[in-house]
C-alpha cells in the first residue's frame, strides 16, 4: 500500500520534477558543507557551523575568545611602551645594545604573565616602575650562576612585593579600608601625630591635599623621588623592617615631610605642591634615620 502510493505519487510529473529539485539542492548542500569542513579541517579552522557566538570577533562578552584577544594585545602594547620608557639614562634599561633589549623583553614577559596570573588587576601603569630595581639586582649578580636566574627570580619577588601592596593599583578598591586613599589618610594622621603644625599649614592653611603627591609617592615605592641608587637604598630598609614595608614606607614619607618643614611652613599652595612634587635632593641616610626616629617616638 505504501509502495502504491508513492508509485502513485511519483508517477505525478509535478511531484517528479519538485521531488528531484529538492533532493538535488540537498545533494548540493550536503557536498559544499563537506567541502567547507574539509577545507576546515585541512586549515585548521573551525566550520561556520562550529563558531559560536563567544567565538565571533565582534563580540563584547566578557567569555569571547576575541575580546579577550583584543584585551590581552591593548595591555601588552602598554606593557611595551612603558618598558622602553623605564630609566632611559640607564644603559641597562635603555639604548639599542642588545644587552638592554634583552633587559627590555625580561620586564615585559614578567609583566605580561603577571599580567595573566592575575585578571583582577591585569596590569597597571607604574608597574614598570617597582619591577625594574628588583631585576636590576638580580641581573647585577656577580655570581654567573644567579644573574642567569633573573627572570624567574624578580618575577617571584615581584608578585610577593606586590600582594603587600596590589590593593594600592585596584581601582574598585580606591574608597575602601585598604585602597589607596586609605593608605594616604594612615600617611596625613602620622604627620598629624608627629608635627601637627606642619599638617595643618599644608590641609588646612594651604589646602594641599595629601593625594596630589603621596600618590606618587605610595603606589610607585619612592622610585620617582630619588634617583636609582638612591631609590635601593630605601628599598633596602623597606624589605628589611620587621614592621613590613607599607608601615616603613608611611614614616620615611612622613619623613620627608618633616624634612622640608620649614620650606613647607613658609610655602603657599603653589610653591608647596611644586616642592612636593619635585621632592629636592636629600641625604638618604638621614632620611632614613629620622624615619626611625618616628617609630620610636609613635
Amino acid at each position: 500500500m505504501k509502495t502504491g502510493a508513492l508509485f502513485s505519487l511519483s508517477s505525478c510529473p509535478r511531484f517528479y520534477y519538485l521531488l528531484s529539485s529538492e533532493i538535488t539542492r540537498r545533494l548540493d548542500k550536503s557536498t559544499i558543507y563537506e567541502s567547507e569542513e574539509w577545507k576546515c579541517e585541512s586549515s585548521g579552522f573551525l566550520s561556520r557551523s562550529e563558531i559560536t557566538h563567544d567565538e565571533h570577533p565582534l563580540s563584547l562578552g566578557k567569555s569571547s575568545i576575541w575580546n579577550q584577544f583584543f584585551q590581552d594585545s591593548e595591555i601588552m602594547e602598554q606593557i611595551d611602551r612603558d618598558v622602553k620608557r623605564t630609566h632611559p639614562d640607564m644603559h641597562f634599561f635603555s639604548g639599542d645594545s642588545s644587552f638592554a633589549k634583552s633587559n627590555q623583553e625580561a620586564l615585559k614577559n614578567i609583566l605580561i604573565v603577571f599580567a595573566k596570573l592575575n585578571p583582577g588587576i591585569r596590569y597597571v601603569q607604574g608597574m614598570n616602575e617597582i619591577l625594574a630595581p628588583l631585576y636590576y639586582v638580580f641581573k647585577s649578580d656577580p655570581d654567573e650562576e644567579f644573574s642567569v636566574s633573573a627572570e624567574a627570580d624578580t618575577f617571584f619577588c615581584f608578585v610577593e612585593l606586590l600582594s603587600g601592596f596590589r590593593d594600592n593599583f585596584c581601582q574598585q578598591l580606591d574608597n575602601s579600608v585598604v585602597g589607596i586613599r586609605s593608605t594616604i589618610t594612615r600617611l596625613s594622621q602620622l604627620l598629624k601625630e608627629h608635627d601637627e603644625e606642619l599638617w595643618r599649614h599644608l590641609e588646612v592653611t594651604t589646602k594641599v591635599n595629601p593625594q596630589f603627591y603621596a600618590f606618587r609617592w605610595i603606589t610607585l615605592l619612592l622610585t620617582q623621588e630619588f634617583n636609582f641608587a638612591d631609590s635601593l637604598h630605601i628599598w633596602d630598609t623597606l624589605l628589611s623592617d620587621p614592621d613590613g614595608p607599607q608601615e616603613t614606607l608611611l614614616r620615611v614619607c612622613c619623613a620627608m615631610l618633616i624634612l622640608i618643614r620649614r620650606r613647607l611652613l613658609a610655602g603657599d599652595f603653589t610653591s608647596n605642591l611644586k616642592l612636593l612634587q619635585n621632592y629636592p635632593p636629600t641625604n638618604i641616610s638621614h632620611l632614613l634615620y629620622v624615619a626611625n626616629k618616628l617609630r620610636t617616638l609613635g
